[in-house]
């Protein structure tokens, strides 16, 4: 099964930046549409940025635009969100997922995804 793993998160102050970094076992990652989602104590999960497979397109939530950047490097096979200006409601668990599919209209945050990372800690102190 696919596996993708997180790394990136820390903890930093209001207005900070962070990288996060999603590596796909995958030997070809222009294959596989990647999200980026968060999930909050207490709130529901919810996508913040993705990247589509072939043609590399990106879409973000409204709440993120602006902010975050989503890119891939396709010979290491991994996918980053970039996250600027942080504010303390960016404190979340960063989860990447994969979809094998292939989007055909809309947003690719409104896609499934059925392969999931464990997840990076993203602390913004108040």
């Amino acid at each position: 099964q696919l596996q993708l793993v997180e790394s990136g998160g820390g903890l930093v102050q209001p207005g900070g930046s962070l990288k996060l970094s999603c590596v796909v076992s995958a030997l070809n990652l222009e294959s596989y549409t990647i999200g980026w989602f968060r999930q909050a104590p207490g709130k529901e999960r919810e996508g913040v940025s993705c990247i589509t497979g072939s043609r590399g397109s990106t879409n973000y939530a409204d709440s993120v635009k602006g902010r975050f950047t989503i890119s891939r490097e396709n010979a290491r096979s991994t996918v980053y969100l970039q996250i600027d200006s942080l504010k303390s409601e960016d404190t979340a668990i960063y989860y990447c997922a994969a979809n094998p599919g292939i989007v055909v209209g809309g947003s690719c945050l409104d896609l499934s995804y059925p392969a999931w990372g464990q997840g990076t800690q993203v602390t913004v102190s108040s």
